[in-house]
């Protein structure tokens, strides 16, 4: 007696992103967590040293915020009127930010009143940050100037005027104690150094520069701004080394995660990308409710801290791996002796011993135990149940196609009442476009339109659903009857643009590759 063999359901690639180790890594943060702040949330810097306390700037506050809390910790309010850029220093024990009346003002972390106030800028400062010698730190301003200051007496130590737009972006660097970068709305990028009267390097970003982010290294620097992310080679004198354009709207913050592997850019198109440092592909993005303006990653990627126009703060915690440990009842986890499972297995054969095999027993699916019986008809309708036929619809159409092999795919789909009928007419509409099903579901129309051509104009329902499906029948050969008409059209193009090889033969190539594409489709289903 012959085995029955299971109906072979054909698996298809799943549409949308390739798992990869990235996906796996940037998809192991909790639920997001959101703090409504009281305006758009244009800064977000995480302290380097231990708790890990975040500063949020937005609006006229800058509120710090505990590694876990979702209330503010401390606030800073000491301000005549917008603040920005809320920036701890290494040793997280100071913070500067700057303000729209011109103002600098630093704070001691565990206090509230502000320690100085450094004056001298016009208009309205959004760029501060340390030098990583702790006794300096510089500012940027709408007033075109950087300015350097010194921290315990508040004396200006330079001003370099050398931008002729707002000065929105600047860091330091951790390597130098005397270097920095700012960028600017004049479109360039500027390296200063503070031992010199005059930027010691200038690049041109090409837009209006939003942000900016020297590597760990001190080799490589980063800008942001339109819609463009490059990276430039300073040990180069500022080559330019990558351009992405992966964004469609404005970016506005960088930022690297802990291993420096991974760059990331968030920008107003509500997207963070996140680029391999080796090759600068996207290999990963995260999607938010609205424009970002800030980003910030804690310590071992820990968590991702995102700052949104529309007030909200939202904070992702990298899930733990703990293990849960069951508490059984000893009755219920009692169970058969080792003894029991071990018995026999530990024989050794010996030379005269008869072997018996025993056949393991075959668990058929529902519609294939139908199907060894011969149930055509009742085989179908299993498939046609809403679990099947909605989530796996591979499973309904590898059915059709055995009933197909075996002849019987017409008997199967005869004798249908109203309701039978508008269940098989429905997963047509539905799957009949599907490049995977056209092949086969285009020949249960056929039978179906045969078999039932003389109930036409008797039932509403099933009239209106014919209705819909020669509609989209009609509609998708329309759509590759154009695609072929505009494939002949670049064909004629390329052919006519130049007569050389190495410049017809790519245009020649990809054009056939997807006219013969589309021919095929169109022929399946037509």
């Amino acid at each position: 007696m012959t085995l029955y063999k299971p109906t072979v359901i054909q698996k298809y690639p799943k549409l949308g992103e390739a798992v990869t180790r990235d996906t796996v890594y940037w998809k192991k943060y909790k639920a997001p967590v959101q703090i409504k702040e009281f305006g758009a949330v244009t800064n977000v810097d995480i302290s380097s040293v231990a708790p890990y306390n975040y500063a949020v700037t937005a609006s006229t506050r800058i509120h710090i915020y505990g590694r876990y809390s979702q209330e503010p910790i401390k606030t800073f309010s000491r301000f005549n009127d917008t603040a920005y850029c809320g920036t701890y220093r290494d040793d997280g024990k100071l913070l500067v930010a700057g303000c729209e009346d011109g103002i600098v003002r630093l704070f001691d972390v565990d206090g509230r009143a502000a320690l100085r106030q450094y004056s001298g800028h016009t208009k309205a400062v959004q760029v501060t940050a340390f030098l990583s010698d702790k006794k300096r730190l510089m500012s940027g301003s709408d007033d075109y100037s950087v300015r350097l200051w010194d921290i315990p007496t508040a004396v200006e130590l330079h001003t370099f005027a050398e931008h002729t737009d707002y000065v929105r972006c600047g860091c330091t660097s951790n390597l130098n104690t005397d270097l920095f970068v700012t960028g600017s709305y004049d479109h360039t990028v500027k390296v200063f150094d503070a031992r010199m009267d005059q930027s010691v390097m200038t690049m041109e970003h090409g837009q209006p520069v939003e942000s900016v982010l020297l590597f760990p290294s001190g080799g490589l620097l980063v800008s942001a701004g339109g819609r463009s992310v490059k990276v430039w080679d300073l040990l180069k004198g500022g080559q330019l080394l990558a351009s992405l354009r992966n964004h469609h709207k404005t970016v506005t913050c960088l930022c690297l995660n802990s291993s420096g592997q991974r760059l990331l850019s968030g920008s107003l198109d509500r997207h963070v990308k996140i680029y391999s440092t080796s090759t600068y592909k996207v290999v990963h993005t995260l999607n938010y409710a609205a424009s970002i303006l800030s980003l910030a990653l804690a310590p071992e990627d820990e968590a991702i801290v995102v700052g949104m126009t529309n007030s909200v703060l939202s904070v992702q915690h990298r899930k733990q791996n703990v293990k849960k440990h069951k508490v059984v009842d000893a009755k219920a986890r009692r169970g058969p002796s080792y003894r029991y499972f071990i018995k026999g297995k530990d024989y050794m054969p010996e030379k005269d011993d008869f072997l018996v095999n025993r056949p393991m027993r075959q668990h058929l699916s529902k519609y294939d135990r139908l199907l060894k019986s011969f149930q055509v008809s009742l085989a179908l309708d299993a498939v046609l149940k809403s679990h099947v036929r909605i989530k796996t619809p591979e499973v309904t159409v590898g059915v059709m196609q055995e009933l197909k092999r075996r002849g019987t795919l017409q008997n199967a789909l005869a004798g249908r009442n109203e309701k039978q009928l508008a269940v098989i007419l429905d997963f047509l509409i539905r799957n009949v476009v599907k490049p995977r099903f056209t092949s086969i579901l285009v020949n249960v129309a056929e039978i179906i339109i045969g078999v039932y051509s003389s109930v036409i104009g008797t039932s509403p329902v099933i009239d209106k659903q014919f209705i819909n499906l020669q509609q989209l029948v009609g509609k998708e050969i329309d759509y590759r009857e154009g695609l072929l008409g505009v494939l002949g059209m670049m064909d004629t193009l390329f052919a006519t643009m130049t007569t050389k090889k190495e410049a017809v033969v790519p245009g020649s190539q990809i054009c056939a590759l997807i006219s013969g594409a589309a021919q095929e489709k169109t022929t399946t289903i037509a």
